[in-house]
């Protein structure tokens, strides 16, 4: 008997704790209230833009390298240094050069005096040979003999005119306005002529972008351009500081390996934002499309049956509306088909909405 009334003292428990219990209904997520961020569906111009990824080349890049042999004096700038055209680089020693150049001018001297003296003569002569005191032969002798003395005072004129270039070679200018690059040589150095890489100079005001876009943008490229030079915006990885430009160039041929056409701009570049060899961001403005329909690009997902937003409708409820899409210019997105202007997307909060729901307004967020 006791055994029995121990084992029926938990069975009664159970049925007063089961009987104590009341079944729950399940929440019906469409009842929920989800906190949500809207914004509204604007009417605008929006231009038509290609973005690309290009590279920063100089306008113009020397190598510097000496016109003559010799032993380098001095160097005149320091590395890195922005130079202007015909500003000193370098200096060669010049002495060997002066001798050349003295030399030269003392042969010009003498073969001037000897010229004269012969011309002299061949008139002297001239005037003997007609009276027959002297022979035809002699006075062609006489003749010729100027005529070389005049020759040799040609060529001694020529090579005083080389003397002073190669002294003048001495004085190494930069060809180019531009920044140098690393120095080469130094002050004690022999350098070869035409072959002694010196310094590197490259011209970076103005600065060329070059990138290449897909053939396929080539006929909208090219009726764009034929209306007006195109703007281009280019700014290096950080994005900061965006620069503008001009379509300049427009490759003859598409590249058959890649599909793609290479294009150029020029950029003013007094503040040396862009740098030689760097990657920039490249956007191409086309043209500018009026009043289109545009929504900030993350109110736009992405389903099983294609992209869609949710619109907030006047009861405060979540209605799925299917979207055809078109281009994405700064975090907005231009939308052909699907909502008008003035209705009121989500942009931050769609993972927990379904068709239905009901949404507030965020603290602070309203549709603006």
């Amino acid at each position: 008997m006791n055994a029995i009334r121990i084992l029926s003292i938990p069975f009664a428990v159970l049925i007063t704790i089961a009987s104590c219990s009341k079944p729950q209904a399940p929440v019906n997520p469409q009842q929920m209230t989800v906190p949500v961020v809207v914004r509204k569906v604007l009417q605008k111009d929006m231009p038509v833009q290609i973005k690309a990824v290009g590279s920063v080349e100089a306008l113009s890049s020397v190598m510097v390298k000496p016109q003559i042999s010799g032993l380098l004096e001095k160097v005149q700038f320091q590395e890195g240094q922005t130079v202007k055209k015909g500003e000193l680089l370098f200096t060669i020693d010049p002495r060997p050069f002066q001798a050349e150049l003295a030399k030269a001018e003392a042969n010009l001297t003498k073969d001037i005096a000897q010229a004269k003296t012969a011309r002299g003569l061949t008139e002297r002569y001239e005037n003997l040979v007609k009276k027959d005191y002297v022979t035809q032969e002699q006075y062609d002798q006489v003749r010729t003999n100027a005529e070389a003395f005049e020759a040799s005072v040609d060529a001694d004129r020529a090579a005083v005119q080389n003397a002073k270039l190669q002294l003048n070679y001495c004085t190494i200018r930069s060809p180019i306005d531009g920044r140098t690059g690393n120095l080469k040589v130094h002050a004690g150095n022999v350098v070869k002529v035409n072959d002694t890489e010196m310094v590197e100079i490259n011209q970076t005001d103005p600065v060329y972008v070059t990138f290449a876009v897909p053939e396929e943008n080539l006929a909208d490229i090219r009726k764009h351009n034929a209306e007006g030079k195109l703007k281009v915006i280019a700014s290096d990885k950080s994005g900061a500081d965006p620069v503008t430009g001009d379509l300049t160039f427009i490759d003859n041929g598409v590249d058959l390996n890649t599909g793609t056409i290479l294009l150029k701009a020029t950029f003013q570049n007094s503040q040396n934002v862009l740098w030689p060899g760097e990657f920039a961001n490249v956007t191409l403005t086309l043209t500018t499309r009026p009043n289109a329909i545009v929504v900030p690009s993350q109110a736009v997902e992405t389903g099983q049956e294609g992209q869609y937003v949710f619109v907030v409708k006047p009861d405060m409820t979540a209605e799925v509306r299917p979207v055809t899409v078109g281009a994405t210019v700064a975090e907005e997105t231009i939308i052909e088909k699907g909502v008008q202007p003035g209705e009121t997307v989500v942009t931050d909060g769609q993972l927990r909405l379904l068709p239905g729901s009901k949404v507030e307004f965020k603290s602070g967020e309203a549709a603006l």
